[in-house]
């Protein structure tokens, strides 16, 4: 009996982490979505938002925990791809800038870009599905 349960030690360890470590399919499709917007993000946002998502004093609104982008989710998608003019209220400071259109960006790269942007820099809003970033799109004015 000692001897089996000798054996049975290390086959249950074993077990506990394979079902430890196996990951969801939305927490692996949320990696790969973050990852993904982290790269496009460092190509495309950076020299603007900065690395760390900080803006650029007041010229450049920040990213870091900005209720901007929680108030203004829906939006984003239409925010990226065709840029934004005029004042905008972010963490209760005014910009008055332009943000370039990123008309070179797919849905999914949005979608990608979006939820690194919305889950970094203090965020934390999940991922962001193409499928929304495709009904944004077709709802931009």
């Amino acid at each position: 009996m000692k001897r089996l349960i000798v054996l049975l030690l290390p086959f249950t360890f074993i077990l506990t982490t394979i079902f430890v470590s196996c990951q969801s399919e939305s927490e692996i499709e949320y990696k790969r979505y973050y990852i993904q917007g982290r790269n496009i993000y460092q190509t495309q946002c950076k020299n603007c938002h900065a690395e760390n998502g900080e803006g650029l004093g007041g010229l450049i609104p920040p990213l870091q925990a900005a209720d901007y982008l929680k108030k203004n989710k829906g939006q984003l998608a239409c925010i990226i791809q065709n840029g934004l003019k005029g004042a905008i209220q972010v963490n209760g400071k005014t910009y008055n800038g332009q943000m370039p259109a990123q008309t070179q960006l797919s849905p999914i790269e949005i979608a990608e870009v979006i939820t690194y942007i919305s889950n970094s820099f203090g965020n934390k809003q999940g991922i962001y599905q193409v499928e929304k970033v495709n009904v944004d799109l077709g709802n931009c004015r």
